[in-house]
């Protein structure tokens, strides 16, 4: 394998590719079709210059910003090419895994699969995706039923590998969509072991928004002479993203958001969380304010996950929370707005997240929050993709008062919910003011007494009991009133078992 040798670069300018046409590219009258029934008619500048380099059999870096079509810029190329060992036979050994793409995420891997799938709907290729958080039995049966193309996240290609219900030794195509992104989640041994399972003649091709030094490491040790193509300069953001930077104190960051969301009508939505407890925490507070809102994040089942993003798509959810792990590879068409709840650690992540919104020429807003913990985050990011961001402030904002407490759901009385009103956190007085017996109201601070409750016969003074009657000198049968009535006294000995012998 050798270095990077042939590259095409077109910088920060994007070519004009609204004269070429999906069928200048001689793709089959079948995978054409597929495209019409998409609406597709002129490639993206990624798809112009990456399909016919595909097509010829060439390994391939492709570069551009998440969303201007990388998918499609190595999916349609791949069909057409397996397109001569296509067949409609029932036996498993005539549909052997032939192209292999891996996806750092579950929901990126789904994307990817549903795109192959639609564009190789008229076709005789076969496709499935695997990925983990769900039963391997299904994906297993499809796996030994014969498919040419397998969409897969590396742990659970692996399983599948062990378990016998995989076979890679013919596959003649890998992919590697997000490369940089499976490094930062610690796949790079999963991924060499892949590949070592892999023939040694293949066609290799790495998509992906940005490219690190590691991932450049990684494309010379087993692309072979690869073009890379890079529409726009590596690591830039999309010009058609209005990119906007709101300074707020840490602590106020939720009801910024809430804020935001009010004040700009948003219905669609991504917000973006560093933390999985974030994630959640901040999901709950726009629901209390009455946002809806849910989270998405790895300690979802994927199910969950899943059920989330649909209800997102279908407007069912306003605001979707997630982390990057979770939001990689989301496809939501003409989506708004994408809110940075925190900036991201790896400015490589801000191209991403920023990525889900202006996609396919659409426009869009990103906006992101930071405090004055955050600057460094903040240089790094301006370095990163070379534009100097102006700090604005949220006009019309006001933080609410760190005491006050959210709104009480509608019908917590109904359900006999209880609350303490009192402040929990007011400093405890002396003892002698510990000792008045008042107590708060649920509504104000003001004490109130309680002496009206006190019976008037606590305040009689103290009365001495008289042991004897005054008149005869005997003893007194009956208490005085006020007096207290005391046991008789007995001897030691009795209590302990007896009185001692005389």
């Amino acid at each position: 394998m050798s270095d990077i040798q042939s590259e095409i670069q077109t910088d920060s300018a994007v070519p004009d590719t609204s004269a070429i046409r999906f069928s200048d590219f001689g793709l089959s009258a079948d995978i054409l079709r597929a495209l019409s029934d998409q609406g597709y008619v002129n490639p993206t500048p990624i798809q112009a210059q990456a399909i016919p380099i595909v097509l010829q059999g060439r390994d391939v870096m492709g570069a551009a910003q998440t969303g201007t079509g990388k998918t499609a810029g190595f999916s349609l190329p791949i069909i057409q090419l397996l397109l001569a060992h296509a067949n409609t036979s029932a036996s498993p050994a005539r549909h052997p895994v032939r192209a292999l793409i891996l996806t750092p995420t579950r929901e990126l891997a789904d994307q990817v699969a549903d795109n192959v799938k639609a564009y190789s709907r008229h076709t005789a290729l076969r496709s499935t995706v695997v990925f983990g958080g769900i039963d391997m039995a299904p994906q297993t049966a499809a796996l030994r039923a014969g498919v040419e193309i397998v969409i897969a996240t590396p742990g659970r290609l692996l399983d599948h590998v062990q378990q016998k219900t995989l076979n890679l030794s013919q596959t003649q195509i890998l992919v590697m969509d997000e490369a940089d992104r499976m490094l930062d989640m610690g796949f790079l041994p999963d991924l060499q072991r892949i590949i070592n399972l892999l023939p040694t003649e293949r066609q290799n091709l790495m998509f992906s928004a940005t490219f690190s030094g590691e991932i450049k490491k990684l494309a010379s040790s087993f692309l072979k002479n690869p073009v890379t193509i890079e529409v726009a300069r590596s690591n830039a953001t999309a010009d058609n993203v209005t990119q906007t930077m709101y300074r707020v104190d840490d602590g106020t960051k939720p009801d910024a958001v809430s804020h935001i969301i009010r004040e700009r009508n948003l219905k669609q939505v991504i917000v973006f969380s560093n933390t999985k407890i974030g994630a959640s925490k901040l999901a709950r507070h726009l629901e209390n304010e009455g946002v809806k809102a849910s989270a998405i994040h790895g300690d979802k089942t994927q199910n969950e996950r899943m059920a989330a993003l649909e209800a997102f798509k279908q407007g069912e959810i306003e605001v979707l929370v997630a982390t990057d792990v979770a939001a990689r590879g989301l496809d939501i068409a003409e989506l708004p707005c994408v809110i940075n709840f925190d900036l991201p650690y790896n400015a490589e992540d801000y191209v991403h997240r920023i990525g889900r919104t202006g996609r396919a020429g659409a426009s869009g807003d990103a906006i992101s929050l930071y405090s004055e913990k955050d600057e460094r985050l903040l240089v790094d990011i301006e370095k990163m993709i070379k534009h100097k961001f102006v700090r604005a402030e949220l006009t019309g904002f006001v933080p609410k008062p760190a005491f006050e407490r959210p709104a009480r759901r509608e019908g917590a009385e109904r359900n006999g919910e209880r609350r303490d009103r009192g402040d929990r956190s007011e400093t405890r007085g002396s003892s002698s003011e510990r000792s008045t017996h008042h107590t708060r109201s649920a509504y104000t601070s003001t004490p109130i007494s309680r002496k009206e409750k006190i019976d008037p016969w606590f305040l009689k003074p103290y009365e001495p009991t008289v042991p004897t009657d005054a008149a005869n000198g005997a003893a007194s049968n009956a208490p005085q009133a006020g007096a207290s009535i005391k046991p008789p006294k007995h001897k030691l000995a009795a209590l302990l078992g007896g009185a001692p012998k005389r």
